[in-house]
């Protein structure tokens, strides 16, 4: 785990571009931005903005056609897939609006999976998996199939899976998105105690405010370019607005 405030993901000049027939679609144009060790940032912006391209390029989904992109100390250009593939399964957990949950195994397996990838044995894994779900207070219910919880409870399965290989970042993708208010409330407290509690790095695609009261910046992107860079601080966030001291 690299130490807190030491930059984790660095972004230079990045840009994807989409060739449609005659033409070139940017979904990101020149985008600029640090993430250090530790911090939650939420990226925030309308349909098209580029967030889930951007999410996609700092989770090693996708790589830039310009610029370059760094996790670590780690040029993401200069690997090859399965080193991409390694690099995801080790050092990145993916929390998704829709669960992503193998629906016909339990929470505790869906939560072992992918330290098995890594080379635990069953027990190791299943020892650590009950922890996890422990903690993000499943304990009941890991032995349940997903479709057996509720959407709150998917969404913790899929944080304790997110945290099964301990990794360096989180990335949540609308990880509220599918939820009622209350419970989006949980899991946004939820992932916030983890970022500081275990010091992992959180960066979350979003349109859902609350997650804003959490972040420690909020990186606003607007037709695939960085529109502004807001600290907490300067953020103030009331029910149904947001204004910038």
């Amino acid at each position: 785990m690299p130490a807190k405030n030491e930059t984790l993901i660095e972004a230079i000049d990045v840009e994807r571009a989409y060739p449609t027939g005659k033409t070139v679609v940017y979904a990101l144009k020149k985008i600029n931005l640090s993430v250090y060790a530790g911090e939650y940032i939420s990226l925030m912006g309308p349909s098209g903005s580029g967030k889930t391209t951007f999410f996609n390029m700092i989770g090693a989904l996708d790589l830039p056609t310009k610029g370059t992109i760094r996790l670590g100390n780690r040029n993401l250009q200069d690997l090859a897939p399965a080193e991409l593939a390694s690099l995801r399964c080790a050092n990145i957990g993916y929390i998704f609006q829709n669960y992503n949950l193998i629906e016909v195994v339990s929470a505790l397996q869906n939560v072992v999976l992918p330290m098995r990838f890594l080379g635990l044995t069953e027990q190791e894994a299943r020892e650590k998996a009950a922890g996890l779900l422990e903690m993000v207070g499943l304990g009941e219910r890991m032995h349940h199939l997903p479709g057996e919880l509720s959407g709150g409870q998917q969404q913790r399965v899929a944080i304790a899976r997110a945290l099964a290989n301990d990794p360096d970042l989180i990335l949540a993708d609308e990880p509220t998105g599918n939820l009622d208010s209350k419970t989006a409330v949980s899991i946004v407290e939820l992932l916030s105690k983890l970022s500081v509690d275990r010091g992992v790095t959180v960066v979350s695609a979003t349109h859902d405010a609350r997650m804003l009261n959490v972040s420690d910046r909020v990186v606003y992107l607007r037709d695939g370019e960085v529109e502004k860079i807001v600290k907490r601080e300067d953020l103030n966030i009331s029910i149904g607005s947001i204004a910038e001291h």
